[in-house]
């Protein structure tokens, strides 16, 4: 079995990709409104684009559902303040994630609606998850339109990790992490970990 994208509609090639590209990472992002309306929405679409200086990158499309036809509110937030957080998502945060992942109208507070913790930045002025271990503090350095969807790379400005999910070294605690991957449709728990070859 073979598929050429032509041929392929866009979401019948989303599928494909989604269901192979595995598991993907999420970045939960949190940003604020040119009025102050701190945001939070997750998005798979995610991974480290450099080393030095140390970027993170996030695609975002565009609104789906009922939302369909306008541009999502973590990008216009990103666009317009030019700052935004990535928020690791451990295992147990996952029923909070999804609740953040819905279509709200954007003047409602995700912190508020997922039952999560705002606490403050130290260098941007989006909003940290309390809850999450891991937070990252980003600055814009570009938006790289790509098709249907926005490349949005952040320069890491700040990195903050609860002492318990820190090992020393600089290595992170992936066992006690529990980082929640994103499949085609459903998540994977990363827990069981090897090194190669067995």
């Amino acid at each position: 079995m073979k598929f050429n994208p032509d041929d392929l509609s866009t979401k019948e090639m989303y599928k494909l990709l989604t269901g192979s590209v595995v598991p993907r990472p999420i970045a939960w992002v949190s940003t604020i409104s040119e009025d102050g309306v701190h945001n939070l929405a997750p998005f798979s679409f995610f991974t480290v684009a450099s080393r030095q200086p140390p970027m993170l990158c996030i695609s975002i499309g565009p609104g789906v559902g009922e939302r369909e036809g306008t541009e999502k509110d973590t990008l216009v937030n990103i666009r317009s303040s030019k700052e935004f957080v990535i928020n690791i998502v451990s295992t147990p945060l996952g029923n909070e994630m999804q609740k953040s992942s819905e279509n709200l109208p954007e003047k409602i507070n995700e912190f508020d609606e997922a039952g999560l913790s705002a606490i403050k930045s130290d260098l941007v002025k989006p909003m940290r998850i309390k809850e999450s271990p891991i937070n990252i503090e980003c600055k814009l350095e570009q938006i790289i339109p790509l098709g249907s969807d926005n490349l949005i790379i952040g320069r890491v400005v700040n990195y903050h990790i609860r002492d318990e999910f820190y090992l020393g070294n600089y290595k992170v605690d992936l066992e006690k992490l529990q980082p929640l991957g994103r499949l085609a449709g459903n998540y994977s728990e990363s827990k069981e970990f090897f090194t190669l070859p067995r």
